[in-house]
């Protein structure tokens, strides 16, 4: 029997709702510089065949989960998706409550009766359980696979309804659920559907073999410029289609981000997100550290905030801390942003500095296009000659 095991350990830990940040290292610490891991080829390939597929902007499918590319004929080599643990049972026993009235409406979600992307009628007894992948702040992930053919792999996200009404986030969750399930981009976690019951919500999101990036960074402590790069590029390439869709992210970080079975990155977390064909908001949302001067200062807001929030990313990648971070004070901090007060060490080369600057501009007016960050110097510089020269790479 072939195994994921060894790919599934590096995300026994996932937490989908975003861990809480660690300290950032102090400027007298010696950050390490990233060195690629072994690859798993075998795994790779099984999972590539195996674990349901992204697709692309512009691709559909009526099915939803589209069968894989083989001969007919030939046997499927089985995957291990772990033990199951009873967890979802012992659970549910003493967790969350029967929620009424409005919220029990807001909360009844099913993707069989969506109006744009309608699933087959989904439940729990779909799929065959498999290893624990995390705890989630609303509920638990599990590995699942589907029992019907051709029997995909996915991770299966549990919200407990009464609590997402506790936190107040009903409609945020059903907003961020509403969003997600329209997108179709390799470098955006799919959500292939979802259902309830009497007291929870299930999403059904692709698996992300290689878990969180957020891991790796700190791990690392940093990023190298070429891997910061290819990262960069297709989180790029991915915020020209959210922005196509008339989807502003608002919370971009490295807590929000998964990593492929390739390597390749994946937006995992729609939670700040809002769909604004008008593209001017007012709310202050997100993380303080890639907050731009226009929410700060209270100011309304368009899809700029995402380059603003792409050239912090840029920055950590290579740094291992946000540029405009001050640990005595929020205060502090928030004054930074405001001035722009942008220091970059001796490290960084001079590209990398070009683009960032003129990313993390105070007026959004003046903030590089998304499609010039695409054809920057040091995002062209690093990008895989197999790549697309406008679209995401794979690092």
């Amino acid at each position: 029997m072939a195994t994921v095991g060894s790919v599934t350990r590096q995300i026994g830990a996932l937490d989908i709702s975003g861990p809480t940040r660690a300290p950032a290292p102090t400027s007298s610490v010696v950050r390490p510089i990233h060195t690629k891991q072994p690859s798993q080829p075998n795994v790779a390939k099984l999972l590539t065949k195996f674990a349901a597929p992204n697709l692309h902007q512009g691709q559909t499918n009526s099915s939803n989960l589209p069968p894989p590319s083989s001969r007919s004929g030939t046997t499927q080599p089985a995957i291990d998706i772990g033990r199951y643990d009873g967890g979802l049972e012992a659970e549910n026993e003493k967790r969350g409550d029967v929620v009424s009235g409005e919220a029990a409406d807001d909360l009844a979600l099913d993707s069989s009766v969506s109006r744009t992307y309608p699933t087959q009628e989904w439940s729990l007894h779909s799929f065959d359980m498999g290893r624990p992948l995390g705890k989630g702040k609303f509920g638990r992930v599990y590995m699942v696979r589907t029992k019907a053919a051709p029997k995909y792999i996915l991770a299966l996200k549990t919200l407990y309804k009464s609590e997402l009404v506790k936190n107040k986030v009903e409609k945020q969750t059903r907003r961020e659920i509403e969003i997600q399930q329209n997108l179709r981009h390799t470098n955006v976690l799919r959500l292939y559907g979802f259902f309830h019951d009497e007291k929870r919500i299930f999403l059904m999101l692709e698996f992300a073999a290689q878990g969180e990036l957020y891991k790796q960074l700190s791990k690392h402590g940093c990023f190298s410029e070429r891997r910061s790069a290819r990262y960069i590029d297709q989180m790029t390439d991915a915020l020209i289609y959210l922005h196509g869709k008339h989807v502003i992210h608002r919370d971009i970080k490295p807590e929000n981000l998964l990593l492929g079975m390739n390597g390749e990155l994946k937006i995992g977390d729609f939670g700040w997100s809002v769909h604004a064909p008008g593209l001017r908001r007012m709310t202050l949302c997100g993380t303080l550290d890639y907050l731009p001067p226009e929410m700060v200062e209270g100011k309304e807001h368009n899809e700029k905030v995402d380059y603003w929030a792409l050239g912090v990313l840029t920055y950590e990648f290579m740094i291992g801390a946000p540029p405009f971070e001050d640990r005595r004070s929020v205060n502090n901090t928030y004054a930074r942003i405001a001035k722009v007060d942008l220091k970059f060490p001796p490290t960084i080369s001079s590209d990398a500095k070009d683009l960032i600057s003129k990313l993390l501009v105070y007026d959004p007016k003046q903030r590089l296009p998304l499609k010039d960050v695409l054809r920057h110097p040091w995002i062209v510089k690093y990008r895989p000659k197999a790549a697309a020269p406008d679209g995401a790479s794979a690092p």
